[in-house]
């Protein structure tokens, strides 16, 4: 195991496996996919030998192409609703998504920046319509990228120093490396979008963006704030987002850390096992990933798990975290556990873990993290006050609009913890809600709004 990020597919490979696909009339794999990426429309561009319109294809429609190929679970996706599934396996969707999108970096084959590069001529140079990002996640990207296309003036805020979101700082770079999202995200300055990092919007900063001359706001902080599982700080637990933050960040620093060490991971998300896997790439002697449901009900892809499994994450199922227990110095030695059973369903629709009376036991560790949950930072809830909260959560309607006029919303500060893909989406219905609600107000301040439409392939 090593640290670089896993090798994709080339571009030879991407075609043998297009050639597996049934070419469907009505392709379900499309309707799979959360972002809107359309992979029918790619697979069957690269089958008759189109590369850089199969390149093309997923780049218009998904600013972050290259990164869903290779992080999205397509088998719960996209993949998921593969006919060719019926006769032997699915499609490989993702493997193909990521092989386009590093083709176009090894060949030099931007098409946005190509696409857009006289954009400045097509605007005009007056009266040009601002909308404000905050937040330069998936979501955001995504919203700017769309609002670009119709040649908006568009400013992300980022408060980190660079673009990215939880992309960049919260997924381990075995899984996906920093080099890759800044080729992903390359193209978006060409396009005319400002980006401006280690800007962090807080409270009347909304206020001031409108009296700039901003005609909307979109929101997509994301969620930075780990759940945990006590109410009080432990030398020796970690939330994930703190480690993962971390070993991004100071990637030295906590490999001295995990190095040699038991450690406990809690958790059975997608999350828990970056974490579980991060800690046996740099070292550490044992990892257990602690779940209080089965196996088969982990949140994770089953090839994921099976990943893990393989690399030597010890999987404790069933088992419920209930505490810790500190040595004399006040670090942690021990992790409180009680076994569970499955009871009946809950609205999930997976059968709820029950605790079994007098299963108490402990599991020695030397560092354990916490892979819970997602919540707000309290100094988003504070951001607007006329923005609805509801399970601190910003409250939208089907229009991603708050309960603030003119600022929108999406991504996980809307839904909680969710896809990369899902972001995207909300990304793009935000954008499709801004660019509806500036064409409303065009006949009166007679605003011509340009547009380009999509080159043919």
């Amino acid at each position: 195991m090593g640290e670089d990020m896993e090798k994709g597919w080339d571009i030879s490979q991407a075609m043998i496996e297009s050639n597996r696909c049934l070419l469907c009339y009505d392709p379900p794999c499309s309707k799979g996919c959360p972002a809107g990426t359309e992979p029918a429309i790619f697979i069957r561009k690269l089958r008759m030998k189109n590369i850089t319109g199969a390149i093309r294809a997923i780049k218009e429609r998904n600013i972050l192409g290259g990164v869903c190929g290779a992080i999205c679970p397509t088998s719960l996706l996209c993949e998921k609703e593969c006919v060719a599934a019926n006769f032997d396996r699915p499609i490989r969707i993702g493997k193909i998504q990521r092989a386009l999108v590093e083709h176009s970096w090894k060949i030099g084959f931007y098409p946005l920046s190509k696409y857009y590069e006289n954009k400045k001529d097509n605007l005009g140079k007056k009266d040009k319509i601002k909308v404000a990002i905050v937040g330069g996640g998936p979501a955001g990207i995504s919203c700017a990228y769309e609002l670009a296309k119709f040649g908006i003036s568009v400013t992300i805020f980022e408060e980190h120093e660079k673009i990215g979101g939880a992309l960049r700082y919260l997924i381990p770079s075995h899984r996906l490396s920093n080099d890759f999202i800044e080729r992903e995200t390359s193209e978006l300055a060409s396009m005319g979008i400002e980006i401006k990092c280690s800007k962090k919007i807080k409270r009347d900063d909304l206020k001031s963006l409108f009296e700039k001359g901003y005609v909307a706001v979109f929101l997509a902080p994301g969620l930075w704030k780990g759940v945990r599982l006590e109410n009080r700080a432990v030398k020796g637990v970690y939330s994930a987002h703190d480690f993962l933050y971390s070993l991004k960040e100071k990637p030295q620093k906590m490999k001295k850390i995990v190095y040699g060490k038991k450690v406990g991971v809690i958790g059975g998300g997608a999350v828990a096992l970056d974490c579980a896997e991060a800690c046996l790439i740099h070292g550490a002697k044992d990892v257990y990933l602690i779940y209080r449901r089965s196996f088969g009900q982990m949140l994770s892809e089953e090839n994921e798990r099976i990943c893990a499994l393989r690399k030597g994450v010890h999987f404790l199922m069933l088992n419920q975290p209930t505490g810790y227990l500190l040595d004399e110095n006040g670090k942690l030695a021990k992790i409180k556990l009680c076994r569970t059973e499955l009871g009946k369903e809950d609205k999930s629709g997976r059968r709820a873990p029950v605790e079994v009376k007098g299963s108490d036991w402990e599991l020695e560790v030397d560092l354990a993290i916490e892979a819970i949950g997602s919540q707000v930072d309290d100094d988003v809830k504070e951001i607007h006050p006329d923005i609805k909260f509801e399970k601190n959560l910003i409250v939208v309607n089907k229009r991603k609009e708050t309960s603030a006029n003119s600022i929108f919303a999406g991504g996980d500060i809307t839904r909680g913890p969710g896809l990369v893909a899902e972001a995207i989406r909300d990304g793009k219905e935000a954008a499709r809600n801004i660019l509806e609600e500036i064409k409303k107000s065009e006949c009166e301040e007679k605003v011509v709004l340009a547009s380009v439409s999509p080159r043919r392939c």
